[in-house]
């Protein structure tokens, strides 16, 4: 047998690849608390903060103002002030003097707890609706009458009434799935009729059974809340959305999740009751080391909320949130080429198109986002950029998608809405 003589720079070399190698698997959840100035109005105040750290960096944050309360996801029971044709939609108070924006495209199955009217839906009806997007400046919140429960691995849904399975599940659990929706319609009669579920991308780590049971709470949930309905006052809050960092968890395709981190005994006390085998829940207790200070939580918040992102080739993109749409320039910046610089720019291009995917999920963007990258004047080398912006965001948990380029060269994207922007959940206690 022979050896391998190594010097001590050498085994310091491997031992940093190899460490590097373990940390850029890592994936965590973590959740603390973090100390943050808003830019705008440049107050401070302290934030929960739930980070899954993936890749040796923050990929996506949820943050929470400590002394802010939402309404997001609750059902409540509203009454309908008025109703506006030309906009397909009413306005209801869900509270003395709290309107939503009811679209009556979510009103085919609506659960009225009071119908005078023989209209489909007029003022003074009171029925039971769900807040599905914040209060945003001089914006309402908007409300729907589609009731959504949402569990780990599915979705019950009063409105949509087909069983179905995210399009991001694979083939292979997918036709797992497939047999199982068939065996909970055959099972549950009422599936279909009175409401319909969506399988999560985590159903596919789950066990059929852990599904099924799942299935029977929120059944239940669902149930109980229109019994409940029936006798409750207007005004009343039939359901209230877990805390943030709960729905995060839940949210979070679990895929590779190596455990889930947080120094509050509480919050730990809670997760690890229900926490199944396939990730650990560990209390942090090092006082001399804070865990966001462990894993840089506040420096990576504050560069998130910056516009400029620079590149490691030296490049930039610089990032402009507007009302309508999100704006991304790709600018070459502190690097210049003298020879082939259609190659060159190419290079910045797909360099910025990984970093725009990244940034897309860490800050939370969504609605219309148009990207003016570094023009190339070449077909071919245009059609490999678009393909593989188009690879990454597939790789998005939340639906996004190339849309098309202009005759001017700026890209198209758009990504669905689901929660604030990172920017706006730091305004929230301003707001």
């Amino acid at each position: 047998m022979s050896f391998v003589s190594l010097t001590n720079k050498d085994q310091v070399d491997i031992l940093l690849k190899t460490i590097c190698i373990g940390a850029n698997r890592m994936k965590k959840l973590l959740i603390t608390k973090i100390q943050l100035q808003h830019p705008a109005v440049c107050e401070t105040g302290w934030y929960q903060i739930c980070a899954l750290y993936e890749d040796g960096r923050v990929t996506d944050v949820s943050l929470y103002p400590e002394d802010a309360k939402s309404i997001l996801n609750n059902i409540y029971i509203a009454k309908v002030k008025n109703v506006v044709p030309s906009l397909n939609a009413a306005f209801v108070e869900i509270a003395r003097g709290t309107l939503c924006y009811l679209p009556l495209e979510h009103l085919r199955h609506p659960v009225f707890t009071k119908k005078d009217s023989k209209k489909p839906i007029a003022a003074g009806d009171e029925l039971a609706v769900q807040v599905v997007k914040d209060a945003v400046k001089t914006k309402d919140a908007v409300a729907s009458a589609n009731l959504s429960f949402s569990g780990e691995y599915l979705v019950l849904t009063s409105d949509n009434l087909r069983a179905g399975i995210s399009s991001k599940v694979s083939l292979p659990q997918r036709r797992r799935l497939q047999d199982l929706l068939q065996t909970l319609c055959e099972k549950e009669p009422e599936l279909g009729k009175s409401f319909g579920v969506i399988l999560r991308t985590n159903a596919a780590q789950a066990t059929d059974d852990m599904i099924f049971a799942e299935f029977d709470e929120l059944k239940a949930a669902y149930a109980s809340l229109r019994e409940r309905a029936a006798t409750r006052t207007l005004y009343s809050c039939l359901y209230r959305e877990r805390p943030f960092y709960l729905k995060m968890l839940m949210d979070t395709d679990k895929t590779g999740l190596e455990e889930v981190v947080t120094d509050d005994p509480a919050i730990f006390a809670q997760i690890s009751q229900s926490a199944p085998a396939s990730y650990s829940v560990r209390l942090y207790e090092d006082r001399l080391l804070p865990l966001a200070g462990l894993y840089h939580l506040t420096g990576q918040v504050e560069a998130a909320l910056k516009p400029r992102v620079w590149l490691k080739s030296g490049a930039n993109i610089v990032i402009q949130q507007t009302e309508a749409l999100t704006v991304i320039d790709v600018n070459s910046g502190k690097n210049t080429a003298k020879k082939d610089k259609k190659r060159y720019h190419h290079a910045i291009n797909l360099e910025a198109a990984r970093e725009i995917a990244f940034q897309l999920r860490l800050r939370n963007l969504s609605g219309i986002i148009i990207v003016d990258f570094i023009d190339l004047y070449d077909d071919a080398l245009e059609t490999e950029l678009l393909s593989e912006l188009r690879a990454l965001l597939k790789k998005d948990p939340v639906a996004a998608a190339v849309v098309d380029i202009t005759k001017l060269g700026l890209v198209e994207i758009t990504r669905k809405k689901q929660r604030k922007p990172l920017s706006e959940q730091l305004a929230a206690k301003q707001s």
